[in-house]
Formats: C-alpha cells, sequence, structure tokens
C-alpha cells in the first residue's frame, strides 16, 4: 500500500496536549505533574484558590493549616460487586484514589480563611493579612 505508516492509537485528546509534553519531557527526571489542578488568583484584599476535585464528596476533603502552610488532602474509596445467585462473584471492582498537595501561605490572616465546595470545585476564600504599622510616639523631656 501507498505511504502506510505505523501509528499508535491513544485515547489523548486535544485540551491534554500540554499536560502529555510535559509528563514526557520531565519522565527521566524526579518531577511531576501536580496531582490536581488549581487556579490562584488576587481578588484584591484576598487570594481565590480553585481546586478541581470532581468524584469526591465534601468529606472526603481536608484542609489542614500549619507553620504558614495548607495542605489539602483528598481521598475517595468505592467498591462495587455483582454477584451470582449462588454468591460466587461475576464482577468486582475497587478504586482508592488519594491526592495532596501544599501552598505557603506566608501573609494570610489564617484564623479568617473560609472555604466552600460545589459541582467538584473547592474554592478557597484566603484573605491577605493587614500589615501591622508600628506606632510611633513622642516622649516628653522633662
Amino acid at each position: 500500500m501507498f505511504g502506510m505508516l505505523p501509528f499508535e492509537r491513544s485515547d489523548d485528546n486535544l485540551f491534554d496536549t500540554f499536560d502529555n509534553f510535559t509528563r514526557n519531557f520531565f519522565r527521566g527526571s524526579n518531577a511531576s505533574l501536580p496531582a490536581f489542578r488549581t487556579d490562584i488568583r488576587d481578588a484584591g484584599d484576598k487570594f481565590v484558590l480553585e481546586a478541581e476535585l470532581p468524584g469526591f464528596d465534601k468529606g472526603d476533603i481536608k484542609l489542614d493549616v500549619k507553620d504558614g502552610i495548607l495542605t489539602i488532602t483528598a481521598e475517595h474509596s468505592e467498591n462495587q460487586e455483582q454477584k451470582d445467585a449462588k454468591g460466587a462473584y461475576i464482577r468486582r471492582e475497587r478504586r482508592y484514589g488519594s491526592f495532596s498537595r501544599s501552598f505557603d501561605i506566608t501573609g494570610i490572616d489564617e484564623g479568617s480563611i473560609t472555604a466552600a465546595y460545589n459541582n467538584g470545585i473547592l474554592e478557597l476564600n484566603l484573605p491577605k493579612a493587614v500589615p501591622v504599622v508600628p506606632e510611633s510616639r513622642r516622649i516628653a523631656i522633662d
């Protein structure tokens, strides 16, 4: 046949092109892609962090703050079983996923952080800490 070349079939879609390029580029190193995607934007008096966590329930997600580090952890496990009339397995599937990312939140008012989870998106409002302006005072001379 004319011009037939072997090719590799894959399930990649156009939107994963950059991720696949990055995976291939860093394949030999210890670097890896983030466990889940996040967007962080500056909203003036606060930062808004949006993390994509589809398939997780609100109870699967934990947020911890310690020593100026915010850690987002999400764990999910699922079991599916199908048995025949005798109780023998026809199909049994298990799935487990765990993701974790940490962020430096220096300059954030840790006590005022709020979070909401809707439609697979975790949104954190991270208010900026108000800088403490040192007071100056005049001392009278006796």
